[in-house]
């Protein structure tokens, strides 16, 4: 069975761990969207591994992984990552496989990202300044560089030269800025190619005969349905598609081929960045859960906002992922508050809206309206078996599965494989 695996919140929602638990089950595992602004967490045989563009089934053994085309790769974050794993003993050679067609990310993306971010005149959205927008923009204005023209060494030097002239432009005149030199960026780059050409190939291709050999494929997306660019609180969002969509257009794998979409959610809600949660909590409790749940980006080390389950969001997701089931995480953060709320609906002047409003003003004025269930106040992070779980616990997760009219498969009670409890 081949699955996708999608945030159903803002992100953050610990989708390494399950990916890392469903890995074992697959034999190829494909990153879809996004780029190094997304960071999966996996804690493995004692170790603890941040990985942002290959994918978290390199872990294990004989698993091959796949860098699809709707994700933007910078290759110094790349070459870092497979540093890093090798320092541990895991090898990539003949087990990773980058999309010629996923697009490059350039020293110029990182600088306008950053230069943008930082201008009096640009609204913050609270991007990691990793040139992730910027290079999806050049994308869509056909101005990107892939990996395909990257290790064509005069059609390379060619392309930068064309779009680098143009973005000096704008660096000049726009940010004040002299521009980068077109002689380093080239030396740079071409140094990449020789190193990244044997990782690159049609991915596309490869998936296909891996399907009819009847392999299984799990889809790794990064980031969270509320931050896709089409579906997300726009402009408060990634510049790719987070959702399922996402999966099919980012690895060229068509529709026919995948039944199974599973939703990661946290048993509470977080987000990191700008833009409005109607659920956030209060000071006090907001450090407490930040600091019990241990909520610090994985990517950045920027603290995240927490707040109370928001079913209106989660609802939102199911519907625009056609979501068959969901992983519920972090239970155990849960184990210390004696009262628990979920948020079922909004208030907005006399309306009550069951429905996740695209309005950016209407989210904000939104008050949400609340149910209240009692905590268990005891300790589940041993707990391996749903039936054991406290009850109370157990009412709250039936009625999450409710609210949001789909079936929770798995639940997890700690950051280790074996902290999990698989739901029948």
């Amino acid at each position: 069975m081949n699955t996708i695996l999608v945030g159903a919140q803002w992100g953050d929602e610990g989708k390494g761990k399950i990916i890392d638990l469903l890995a074992a089950e697959s034999d190829y595992i494909v990153r879809y969207q996004g780029g190094a602004n997304a960071g999966h967490t996996v804690r493995f045989e004692k170790k603890e591994f941040i990985l942002h563009l290959i994918p978290s089934g390199i872990l294990h053994r004989g698993k091959r992984c796949v860098i699809g085309n709707g994700v933007v790769v910078d290759p110094e974050a790349l070459f870092q990552e497979i540093a890093n794993l090798h320092r541990s003993g895991i090898r990539v050679d003949g087990r990773l496989f980058i999309s010629e067609q996923a697009h490059l990310i350039m020293p110029y993306h990182k600088l306008i990202d950053r230069l943008q971010e930082e201008s009096a005149h640009h609204g913050k959205i609270g991007t990691t300044k990793r040139g992730i927008g910027p290079c999806y923009a050049d994308k869509m204005a056909r101005l990107g560089i892939r990996m395909v023209d990257l290790i064509d060494g005069e059609l390379f030097k060619e392309r930068l030269a064309q779009v680098l002239s143009e973005k000096n432009r704008i660096l000049n005149k726009i940010f004040d800025h002299p521009g980068l030199p077109f002689e380093e960026v080239y030396a740079k780059y071409a140094e990449y190619a020789d190193r990244i050409k044997p990782f690159v190939t049609d991915t596309t291709f490869l998936l296909a005969q891996a399907l009819k050999k009847k392999k299984r494929i799990l889809f790794e997306g990064a980031q969270g349905t509320l931050l896709d660019v089409d579906h997300g609180t726009y402009p408060f969002v990634t510049s790719s598609n987070a959702t399922a969509g996402g999966a099919l257009t980012g690895s060229g794998v068509g529709p026919s081929q995948v039944r199974d979409i599973l939703g990661v959610v946290k048993a509470y809600t977080t987000r990191v960045g700008e833009g409005p949660f109607p659920t956030e909590f209060g000071p006090d409790l907001m450090e407490l859960v930040r600091n019990k749940g241990e909520e610090f980006g994985a990517t950045t080390g920027r603290p995240r906002r927490c707040g109370w389950f928001d079913a209106v969001v989660v609802r939102h997701s199911v519907r625009v992922n056609g979501l068959n089931r969901i992983a519920v995480m972090k239970l155990d953060v849960l184990d210390v508050l004696p009262s628990i709320r979920i948020a079922t609906a909004y208030k907005w002047g006399r309306q009550t809206l069951k429905t996740f409003p695209s309005n950016l003003r209407v989210l904000r004025e939104c008050v949400p309206v609340y149910e209240e269930h009692p905590g268990w106040l005891c300790d589940t992070q041993g707990v391996k078996r749903y039936r054991d779980l406290p009850r109370k616990a157990q009412r709250y997760l039936a009625r999450l599965s409710k609210l949001l009219d789909t079936p929770i498969s798995i639940v997890s009670v700690g950051s280790h494989r074996d902290q999990t409890i698989f739901v029948r």
